[in-house]
């Protein structure tokens, strides 16, 4: 699908953009003079685009990735101000997370393109993703430490899982700047490629996620990293060969198999939720 020029524009005063390009979503944090900071509209208008992406058929992986010279440095600065001279009277509505972890959610997979900038809320939002690649110098913090705020959205569960445990907590206690070069390292990103290749390398990783894996399959592997991660490993086993039973009944396989045989692209059908 194809955002017409009414949603363009709409997505634009929230600060995220939405494109399609074949069976890729493209979604671009874009809010200029703050560098891409986000404030509640734009959180709210990330996680209903990406929701809108993975309920479309038609597109079967999205990349996140920023405008400029910044991924996303985390909450606008102007909005914790306001929050510091009168925080909230109650603990109601704190159900916002679902948009802020709304990759994990997800069926379709998420690519993290880091172009810039990556701090506080913007680190979630990487790390909540399913693959990441940055920019060669692109900087990244916590920084929630560095704020006298906690480990927010579920970052300290996330992180763990990504870079160990001891490693997270360096860098969740310390909130210290890192580079793209040094997440490599720690395995928080998965390549680290020129500032100017960035948006090709991603897009072209997920036109292959998007060609070649099975929508169904991908999805079912999200829920089984998410769910699998917290079961014994025989337990986990267990799952794993109903899932695999139930599969061989499935269109997928028979598909995966043809194409193989034919040496041809799969022509995988979509995934839903219900199927």
């Amino acid at each position: 699908m194809v955002a017409d020029p009414e949603e363009a524009a709409l997505s634009a005063v929230d600060g995220v953009r939405y494109a399609a390009d074949g069976a890729v979503a493209t979604l671009t944090f874009d809010k200029p003079g703050r560098s891409n900071a986000m404030d509640v509209p734009m959180q709210v208008r990330y996680g209903a685009l990406l929701r809108q992406a993975d309920a479309d058929p038609d597109v079967r992986a999205v990349v996140v990735t920023g405008a400029g010279r910044a991924f996303c440095p985390g909450a606008d600065l102007g909005l914790l101000d306001d929050l510091a001279a009168a925080p909230p009277a109650s603990s109601g509505g704190h159900e916002n997370f679902r948009d802020v972890l709304a990759a994990s959610a997800a069926g379709v997979p998420v690519v993290a393109a880091i172009n810039g900038g990556c701090a506080g809320l913007g680190f979630v939002i990487a790390c909540s993703a399913d693959v990441r690649f940055a920019a060669a110098g692109a900087k990244f913090t916590t920084a929630f430490s560095r704020r006298g705020l906690i480990a927010e959205y579920g970052i300290a569960k996330l992180l763990p899982s990504l870079v160990g445990e001891g490693r997270a907590r360096d860098l969740l206690l310390s909130g210290r700047t890192f580079t793209a070069e040094q997440a490599l390292d720690y395995g928080l990103v998965q390549e680290v490629v020129p500032a100017e290749e960035l948006g090709l390398r991603a897009h072209a990783y997920a036109t292959e996620l998007a060609t070649y894996s099975a929508p169904r399959s991908m999805a079912v592997m999200k829920a089984q990293f998410a769910r699998e991660a917290l079961l014994p490993l025989d337990e986990a086993a267990r799952e794993a060969t109903a899932l695999m039973i139930d599969s061989f009944g499935r269109p997928e396989l028979a598909e995966g198999l043809a194409s193989w045989n034919e040496r041809r692209e799969p022509k995988f059908p979509p995934h839903s939720a219900e199927s």
